[in-house]
């Protein structure tokens, strides 16, 4: 928006419209995969663990985290994450151990019952990148141009967190 105006001109609308646009395809691309990922557990008769918990389990894969850090790193809010580790932990999809220097902390690692989940995703997503490849729905290059600007936008976001609030 003009600094010497209230109302943006047809320009300024244009580029709010798509950016808006922009938004919703990012917040229904991220249920859609949630759905995609439920839809795969659904057909292989994985019925204990939600999409939630698998896309957690892939996101931690070898590391042995608290969650704090996939907090840190972005992947997950507070409560959700805390809920989602502790029904896995429930579940043996996680060993949990308090952290010997912090008795506040928790750090969680997969179980081998985890990593089959894990491993379960990773095909998917393999999948998933070889028909996008195999059909020609993106390029690298354009992939790789979208995760640029994904990343820009990333950036910029954590910026407006960290300076202006």
């Amino acid at each position: 928006m003009s600094i010497h105006s209230a109302v943006p001109n047809s320009q300024e609308k244009g580029y709010v419209s798509s950016y808006l646009d922009a938004l919703a395809l990012v917040e229904r691309l991220h249920r859609l995969l949630l759905d995609v990922i439920k839809d795969e557990f659904e057909r292989l008769g994985i019925i204990d663990v939600n999409a939630v918990q698998a896309l957690l389990l892939f996101n931690i894969g070898d590391n042995e985290v608290t969650a704090g850090e996939l907090k840190t790193r972005g992947y997950y809010q507070g409560s959700n994450v805390s809920y989602n580790l502790k029904k896995l932990v429930e579940m043996g999809y996680m060993h949990h151990q308090r952290c010997e220097i912090d008795r506040r902390s928790v750090r969680v690692r997969l179980t081998p019952r985890g990593r089959e989940i894990r491993d379960i995703v990773a095909k998917l997503f393999a999948r998933h990148a070889d028909g996008l490849q195999d059909r020609e729905v993106l390029s690298l290059m354009g992939l790789e141009d979208i995760t640029t600007s994904l990343r820009r936008v990333e950036r910029y976001w954590t910026d407006q967190i960290r300076y202006i609030y």
